[in-house]
């Protein structure tokens, strides 16, 4: 009897001494140069992961699955990217390779269009934001992702390509498509501006339908009307639907376009920082390159989009209609953003992409005799058709359904550094997430799809020294968190989600440039996302960890 009780006491004191020591972590990373997204000065230390959270911070020792020495490299917090276009992409590939090679652990879309609400189809089988995030959550990503409900969507969803005021009953049906994406976990509404049909929308629409997002806790991001020479009006716009609305504001990619406005970022920030002192939660964000990309029917007059693509088309076909067109492209005085007249000329405008898809026959892998100008400046590729550009863009934009992708060289470098400096401008690459080979590589795209971060790093932190490595983090991270309210992530700090980067500061750079985008970038072996290593010694290892991060207007869960 005395025996046994030794034993069981002896059993209920291992038990309880077992009940004390810690599991080891699934992951230790040691030796690291920390810098925590926070802006604050490095300390050398270690990381404990443990159930996809950081579970230590500093001086962390004990056993682990796995363990990495990050001696001479930097642990940050993995990167957000608050402006991002891989929407559809991360069906296509889940991998999302050249943002995780970047070190982009979470991913918002849905800026200029959302994938909901929309009318189903065989490919998009979802009609709003509880089925695209379904069907994400089933096929499973490596990033976070986050959506924004594109104001632009909802109104083609009621009234189509109309270029008109809504009436009372189609302002009520958008501001319900709002509400209901927000209760399905939108984290706020987006705006594209100079796109149709949200081009087509007025100040007073634009505070109506931002309410239900500020109502559910939600932010308004915006592609601004204007960047130009009317860069003002547009940046004074976005403020007039922040103070209407009660909603915090993020304008996506700042920046002045056109040589004549060059050295006007300074006018930029004047306005930004006189909308904070009156109490507007306003930031923005930006990429690191002198060239930004959409479409070539940028250069043709609103009037012409309405009806959408098809119609375009039908009207460059008329005679008539096209001389008008050409006339109002030449205008030095215009009422809509130009991208011609920020351009200069056709040479500062590259050929991105061909879609081969023409819109009488619906089919797409034709060749419409385009395809071969990807990565051709349009005056060369005019030049080399024996045409005048101005018909040889109508004749392109014909054959290929009024969709050819193009990067226009409009921004100046200065203006640039002084947006990079700002305290409330974080990092951003306006990319989707594409790889250097299958059916994400299309093209010749802007090179901010797989350098946007690590040109930051390397460029301007290490080669130019325009910021500290620490705040290049932190707008990479815990300052966009903070902008768009993400709880969890961006910070190096225990009990917050595993989302991390090491790199080698001494090497990082970007390596895609305007003629040969699809490179990866190097000195980023390491990429955790939720606890999973995804990025491996510079290999992707399959792991899809990624989670829908649903906004605070999400009914039903927590966040």
């Amino acid at each position: 009897m005395k025996h046994a009780f030794i034993a069981l006491a002896a059993s209920g004191l291992l038990a309880a001494l077992s009940a004390q020591q810690p599991r080891p972590f699934d992951l230790l990373i040691t030796n690291a140069r920390i810098v925590d997204g926070t802006g604050g000065p490095s300390v050398n230390g270690s990381v404990g992961v443990r159930d996809g959270r950081i579970a230590g911070v500093g001086r962390v020792t004990g056993a682990a699955t796995r363990t990495i020495d990050a001696h001479g490299f930097v642990l940050a917090p993995g990167f957000i990217d608050p402006h991002s276009h891989s929407d559809y992409a991360l069906l296509t590939d889940g991998n999302a390779e050249s943002k995780i090679r970047q070190g982009v652990t979470t991913e918002v879309i849905g800026e200029s269009g959302s994938a909901a609400p929309q009318k189903p189809s065989a490919s998009r089988p979802w009609s709003d934001f509880a089925g695209y995030f379904g069907t994400i959550e089933k096929s499973k990503i490596s990033v976070n992702l986050l959506s924004y409900v594109g104001l632009g969507q909802v109104r083609e969803q009621v009234m189509g390509n109309d270029d008109r005021d809504p009436t009372a009953d189609e302002l009520a049906k958008m501001t319900a498509l709002v509400a209901d994406a927000m209760r399905q976990g939108a984290y706020g509404v987006a705006t594209g501006l100079i796109y149709s049909p949200n081009a087509y929308a007025k100040l007073p629409e634009l505070v109506a339908l931002s309410k239900p997002a500020a109502a559910a806790g939600g932010i308004y991001v915006s592609h601004l009307r204007y960047d130009g020479d009317k860069l003002r009006e547009g940046l004074e716009e976005a403020i007039a639907i922040g103070e209407g609305a009660h909603i915090p504001v993020q304008v996506l990619h700042i920046k002045v376009t056109g040589a004549k406005n060059f050295g006007r970022m300074k006018e930029v920030i004047a306005i930004v920082e006189a909308a904070q002192k009156r109490g507007l939660e306003i930031s923005a964000n930006q990429y690191p390159y002198v060239a930004s990309s959409t479409g070539l029917i940028q250069t043709i007059p609103p009037w012409a989009h309405e009806g959408g693509n098809a119609k375009l088309v039908e009207r460059l076909k008329d005679p008539a209609t096209r001389a008008r067109i050409r006339k109002e492209m030449d205008d030095p005085n215009p009422t809509w953003e130009n991208r011609l007249l920020s351009a200069g000329t056709w040479h500062n405008v590259q050929i991105a992409s061909i879609s081969n898809r023409s819109i009488d026959s619906r089919q797409t892998g034709l060749d419409t005799g385009y395809k071969r100008f990807e990565g051709w400046r349009v005056d060369d590729a005019a030049k080399e058709m024996g045409k005048d550009p101005y018909d040889f863009v109508f004749e392109m934009l014909i054959a290929n359904g009024g969709s050819v992708g193009c990067v226009w060289f409009i921004i100046d470098e200065s203006d640039l550094k002084l947006a990079l400096e700002q305290p409330w401008v974080s990092i951003g690459s306006d990319g989707s997430a594409l790889a250097i080979s299958g059916p994400l590589r299309i093209g010749v795209p802007h090179p901010r799809n797989f350098g946007t971060f690590p040109r930051v790093l390397g460029k301007y932190v290490r080669e130019e020294r325009v910021i500290p490595l620490e705040q290049a983090v932190y707008k990479m991270s815990g300052l966009t968190a903070k902008q768009l309210h993400i709880a969890d992530r961006g910070t190096i700090k225990e009990g917050l989600a595993a989302d991390l980067v090491i790199f080698d500061p001494s090497t990082v750079a970007d390596r895609a440039t305007f003629t040969d985008p699809f490179q990866y970038p190097v000195g980023i072996p390491t990429v955790i996302v939720n606890g999973k290593v995804v990025l491996d010694n510079m290999r992707h290892t399959g792991e899809r960890p990624g989670v829908v991060i649903r906004g605070h207007g999400f009914a039903g869960a927590s966040h």
